[in-house]
């Protein structure tokens, strides 16, 4: 089941989404320690909502605490192992969801945007373009863009991905790591000479060291798709740019 209406099913139950993820009873020493360290995040987090690592941790806390069995479930009455599994994904998936939502209020928050477009990706694929679109917005060093660029490519929409990097991406201000995405992307859609345009407009970023070993990193994945061999448009250092 997409995500969307899952996430419209779940908001039907009888609890409220303002209370997923909320701390719930637990024994004394499970409760020092998760609340501790829940609070810390929580503060990380409203002093920069871009704190990676904070988000994610956060996020598997309020994830684990909405997968929890109920203290008490009647067995004449229980569902059935698969079905309490996929509720349990399904109430997981509403507190991120919650969660990111909640950090995306802040006016510099475009990390938690990207969440919002990564979990609405296949069940509503243009808003989770806008959402991307409004990260890559907040963010001027670009780091939001590339990876909301990362994010259409690994769900196979090269061309969304293009439109998305041609309309934000500022060459000589922006990560590099934008111009990887962009190269790729324009591969991945069968645009070689984009895919050239936008090796050659790195060479706009003022730190000619970095351009120079992204470029080598590009040149053989262009000459590689030139020559006929389209399967391969990955390069060696197409990793995860986030700290």
């Amino acid at each position: 089941m997409a995500l969307m209406p899952r996430l419209r099913e779940l908001l039907r139950r009888p609890f409220s989404a303002s209370t997923v993820g909320a701390r719930r009873p637990t024994s004394a020493a499970q409760r020092r320690g998760d609340t501790v360290h829940e609070d810390a995040l929580r503060a990380m987090l409203v002093d920069d909502p871009n704190d990676v690592r904070a988000f994610q941790a956060l996020a598997e806390i309020v994830r684990r605490r909405a997968a929890e069995p109920p203290s008490y479930e009647d067995p004449l009455t229980a569902a059935d192992e698969e079905t309490v599994a996929q509720q349990r994904e399904r109430a997981a998936d509403l507190a991120v969801w919650s969660l990111a939502e909640e950090l995306a209020g802040h006016p510099r928050g475009w990390y938690p945007l990207l969440e919002l477009g990564r979990l609405s990706l296949h069940s509503d694929p243009d808003g989770a373009v806008r959402r991307l679109a409004t990260a890559a917005e907040r963010d001027p060093e670009g780091r939001a863009l590339a990876e909301g660029l990362e994010i259409l490519r690994d769900a196979a929409m090269p061309v969304e991905a293009l439109g998305l990097g041609v309309g934000h991406w500022r060459a000589r201000e922006h990560t590099p790591e934008v111009g990887r995405q962009l190269v790729l992307a324009a591969l991945e859609a069968d645009r070689l000479f984009e895919a050239k345009q936008h090796l050659a407009s790195l060479d706009m970023y003022p730190d000619a060291e970095t351009v120079a070993q992204i470029k080598a990193d590009l040149r053989p994945v262009v000459e590689a798709y030139e020559a006929g061999d389209a399967a391969v448009t990955s390069s060696p250092s197409d990793a995860d740019p986030r700290p």
